[in-house]
């Protein structure tokens, strides 16, 4: 600014220049309060918290570097700054020289040594009190010794002028004289001064705080007192000020930790102020030294020793790219050499932990649906062509390559020959966040999956999420045939892989009925319609047709998926009572459904469980009926033979449902425990039920207590079945809850038995 004033004024024109100078350093100073207060005022301060630590650590190493270099200026009497180079190298080492860095670097290092064993707070103020007593004695004591002679030959500083008061500066301001053509001009290097304090408050604060083990550091709160100490300075006619780092660092360590202390310093440096600069010739230049080169010491060893083993090596290696740039270039240029590590080290940390938290197959992984015994079996064979890949954390190009890898390597021929999927599930629901790179490598395994014949479904996400927006806008969300399929969660999506397996056992099912010249089993379906598009009116014997878009069969009829499926299909059909006998069909309900209910429970026979029958009573229930809600008296179990149940369960750790299709109990548990209901049970669609109720029940016991004994058997026996499966869902899908929910956690007693 100076110079530049300077040059647009003329070296014929003094007081102009001098006018317009201190002119432009007292505005700089009120913009620079300004914009301190503006970002105070706006709580910008909390940007900081971005800074990695390490980033801060570096630049308090830097700061350490510059002082040890000041030191060495100070104490050798070096022209200008330190440079590295052979001369300089050559002058600090010259006889006449070397011992006036020698000797403070050595007052420094021998009061860290005492610091160990010396922790009074006073002991610092009061070695440097010490070190002008003793440089005195000896001058005294020495009669060749000269003030004047140790001056020359920088022992001592040299006496500054004073014969001008104080107040002396204030008439230097003469605004007649101010030129304000050439004040203008200084217009950009008074918001460059401002951007440096801007960059450094933010950075000394909390490398203060972090030095002095202050953890509450309110960064606005400081901007704002910048901005009004700044804006005060600017009207008071000097220049910019901020919080140095160094300074504050010894005052505090030396017991200047309260406001008392500050105004004591305040004072202090009022009377220097009025006095002037006389004092400065007394002062052997040692103690400066001795105290430059302590702090800078010591901020070094706090950046590069104490954190050595405690940093990873990358980290590391930042901070002393940190120190090494700001020495040898610029504080400003190895903040921002700081930064640009830091993201760097970013990508590489981040990069080198995969993103995949788990991997499961369908056999592992099963949805909540309470499904038929002979389903289940099917299920756990024909489960292995469906594999979950669960995600977590943020979807970036340095995370997304790794997962893309292991995508493929699912995919090859050979994996795929080895292990047959034709349902790929991703699951997003931890996924913090997902950028371009890692929503086209989506695409792109989606082009591979729909070239092997493997379908791809994303879950976990919404339509009107961020995720969601990100995936749309590549074309991924969309209603072709050919997109991806999406649900908002893990269980929806089982839930629709397993109605899609379980076609193919539907057909295998109806072409054995037909060899064998009887119809079609009917005792073995399920409504397996998804539950936003449920066809009502369906029976449990039906094949359902689904409005959500199906898999497309392998167009190799020998592939290792269709032969995989089929074999399931046929194992599971040639076990015993798969296809029922053709007797059952001239059975009345709700005989052939208690049978067909219970075969793999127990070993009784339809004479056995035909004395139940009476029991049993024949309830209807149309769509979004309430069969009974969360807390009531249970005053019965269900045998559903036609329709869909919804299950859902509203705990203190959360929400979850489950879907009950026909062919299976509900409600059982509490009933037979006699214990509140646990769940509220709502018809998905028309329903047909049949209800044993409390009366019923006693009824039983009395005249038939063997087939109640043989019912709470059964009763134990499917509750331990939910909750092995309740546990395994929760096991499986630890990072990913069924539905919105208060919490991951699943109560024991949500065992499905309602």
């Amino acid at each position: 600014m100076a110079f530049t004033i300077l040059t647009q004024v003329g070296e014929d024109n003094p007081k102009s220049v001098i006018a317009t100078t201190i002119l432009s350093y007292s505005i700089s100073s009120v913009v620079t309060g300004l914009v301190f207060f503006g970002m105070g005022a706006c709580r910008l301060g909390s940007l900081i918290g971005f800074f990695p630590r390490h980033i801060l650590v570096g630049c308090i190493g830097g700061v350490g570097w510059f002082l040890v270099a000041t030191g060495l200026e100070v104490s050798a009497r070096l022209d200008g700054n330190l440079e590295y180079n052979i001369p300089t190298l050559q002058k600090l080492f010259q006889f006449d020289t070397v011992f006036l860095w020698t000797v403070p670097l050595f007052l420094a290092i021998l009061l860290m040594v005492c610091q160990k064993w010396v922790t009074n707070t006073l002991f610092v103020p009061c070695y440097f009190l010490v070190i002008p007593a003793v440089f005195y004695f000896f001058v005294a004591a020495i009669p060749n010794l000269k003030l004047d002679e140790l001056r020359r030959t920088g022992w001592v500083f040299e006496m500054p002028s004073a014969d001008a008061p104080f107040y002396h500066f204030y008439s230097l301001y003469d605004f007649k004289a101010v030129d304000w053509k050439a004040l203008a001009t200084t217009v950009p290097a008074m918001f460059a001064l401002t951007f440096f304090g801007v960059l450094h408050v933010p950075i000394n604060v909390p490398a203060l705080g972090f030095s002095t083990g202050v953890d509450n550091v309110d960064v606005d709160r400081e901007l704002i007192a910048h901005g009004v100490s700044n804006a005060l300075s600017g009207f008071a006619g000097s220049i910019q000020n901020y919080l140095v780092y160094t300074n504050s660092l010894l005052f505090i360590r030396s017991g200047g930790d309260s406001r008392v202390a500050g105004i004591m310093l305040a004072i202090g440096t009022g009377g220097i102020l009025v006095v002037g600069p006389v004092v400065i010739g007394f002062i052997p230049i040692m103690v400066v030294g001795a105290l430059i080169f302590l702090l800078g010491i010591d901020l070094l060893r706090e950046a590069l020793y104490d954190t050595w083993g405690k940093l990873q090596r990358l980290e590391y290696l930042t901070i002393i790219a940190i120190v090494v740039t700001m020495g040898a270039w610029d504080f400003v240029i190895g903040i921002l050499v700081g930064i640009l590590l830091a993201c760097v080290s970013f990508v590489v940390q981040f990069s080198q932990k995969s993103a995949v938290r788990a991997s499961y197959s369908g056999v592992e992984a099963r949805s909540l649906v309470r499904r038929h015994p002979i389903h289940q079996r099917y299920l756990r064979e024909a489960g292995q062509q469906i594999h979950v890949t669960k995600l977590a954390g943020y979807m970036f190009f340095g995370t997304i390559v790794s997962v893309e890898n292991r995508i493929r390597a699912l995919l090859d021929e050979d994996a795929l020959r080895e292990r047959p999927m034709r349902f790929l599930i991703i699951d997003l629901w931890h996924v913090t966040g997902i950028d371009f790179s890692a929503a086209e490598a989506f695409t792109r395994v989606n082009r591979v999956c729909a070239v092997k014949n493997v379908k791809m479904i994303m879950c976990g996400v919404t339509q009107d999420g961020e995720i969601g927006k990100s995936l749309r806008s590549v074309g991924l969300w969309g209603g072709d045939e050919d997109q991806v399929q999406f649900f908002e969660d893990l269980n929806s999506t089982l839930e629709f892989c397993e109605n899609e397996l379980l076609k193919v056992f539907y057909s295998h099912r109806d072409a054995l009925a037909q060899r064998n010249a009887q119809p079609a089993a009917q005792y073995l379906g399920t409504s397996l319609n998804h539950r936003a598009q449920p066809v009502c009116r369906l029976t449990y014997v039906d094949v359902p047709k689904q409005n959500t878009p199906g898999f497309t069969h392998d167009t190799t009829f020998s592939s290792p998926r269709k032969t995989l499926l089929h074999k399931a299909a046929a194992d599971t059909l040639i076990g015993r009572d798969s296809v029922p006998a053709p007797k059952w069909q001239s059975f009345k309900q709700p005989l052939p459904l208690i049978l067909q209910t219970f075969q793999e429970l127990t070993a009784k026979n339809e004479d056995f469980w035909f004395k139940a029958c009476s029991f049993f009573k024949r309830k209807e229930y149309p769509s979004g009926s309430i069969l009974f809600r969360r807390g009531d008296r249970p005053d019965g179990f269900y045998l559903l033979e036609e329709g869909i149940l919804r299950a859902e369960y509203d705990l203190p750790q959360g929400k979850y449902y489950e879907s009950i299709v026909a062919g299976t109990t509900c409600g059982e548990l509490p009933f037979f425990s006699e214990t509140n209901r646990t769940a509220t049970v709502v018809a998905e669609c028309d329903c047909i039920a049949w209800l044993m109720e409390d009366s019923s029940w006693r009824e039983l016991q009395e005249q038939c207590p063997d087939v109640a004994s043989e019912l709470l058997r059964i009763s134990l026996k499917l509750t331990s079945e939910r909750m092995s499966a309740i546990t395994s869902y929760v096991m499986t899908s630890s990072l990913s809850r069924p539905t919105i929910t208060k919490s991951n956690t699943h109560h024991p007693r949500s065992s499905g038995t309602s």
